[in-house]
């Protein structure tokens, strides 16, 4: 509700924001595997973009163009902290990867026969496994990075330093983001069921997609606007507070 109050402020800045995310994500595809990787690398970087966004429209100022990318361009600091950030998620989603993957790799070998013929079928069941042991793994990996951005952004904290209190951080407010996933899984779910149901009564997929892509993107804004909120909540407001820039402290 807090992330929907913000986003309410500036609607079209956050609307836009979701859509550049959702570009950069469609784009991401266009080169397999390295393009992916590329944006897992440059997520800290999204994040920490869309909180420095969040606490302009706390504070009652209105994002202009020039201001979205101010709290990366205006400090070599801060990016070089943000991508270091980055490439130690990419570093631990491809490990969490490669240990979801290694006890399935026989039902996936045996899912693809020696002539190189795919059955989908027990190939869908194979990679059902791993897709369900990186979810679990994904939860702690998330919960190292949750925080991160912010804290190496805005305080200038070392990176084992940034996710370690991220950790403890979801820790010692775990059911309050354990509500707080479980409340976003379901507003998405019920969005895909809702055009599951329209392709039932009998819309084309076109129709649906209209239908769904801004509901989806409104949905994703509003999702970025609260994160902010949640970081707050745990941390308070006790970043550098510069009028129009952003500010990181020094290493410590």
């Amino acid at each position: 509700m807090d992330g929907y109050q913000l986003f309410m402020r500036q609607p079209l800045a956050m609307f836009f924001w979701a859509m550049v995310t959702g570009l950069l994500i469609t784009f991401s595809y266009f080169l397999p595997i390295l393009g992916q990787m590329a944006l897992i690398a440059i997520t800290p970087a999204l994040t920490f973009i869309a909180l420095s966004a969040c606490r302009h429209i706390a504070a009652g100022r209105r994002m202009m163009p020039g201001m979205w990318l101010q709290p990366i361009r205006q400090n070599a600091a801060v990016r070089s902290r943000l991508l270091k950030l980055g490439l130690v998620y990419l570093a631990f989603c491809m490990v969490g990867g490669f240990i979801a993957t290694l006890p399935f790799l026989g039902q996936l070998h045996a899912a693809i026969g020696v002539d190189g013929s795919v059955n989908e079928a027990a190939l869908l069941a194979a990679v059902r496994g791993p897709f369900i042991t990186f979810g679990f793994l994904y939860i702690l990996i998330s919960a190292l990075f949750w925080h991160a951005p912010a804290l190496t952004g805005w305080h200038g904290i070392k990176t084992g330093q940034a996710m370690f209190y991220s950790m403890v951080a979801c820790w010692r407010n775990k059911l309050p983001f354990l509500a707080y996933g479980t409340g976003w899984a379901a507003i998405f779910f019920a969005l895909q069921t809702a055009g599951t149901l329209l392709l039932g009564i009998g819309l084309s997929p076109a129709a649906v997609q209209i239908l769904i892509t801004p509901l989806n993107l409104g949905l994703a804004a509003i999702l970025y606007c609260s994160f902010y909120p949640a970081y707050i909540s745990v941390f308070g407001t006790n970043y550098p507070t510069s009028h129009d820039t952003e500010h990181a402290a020094p290493e410590p």
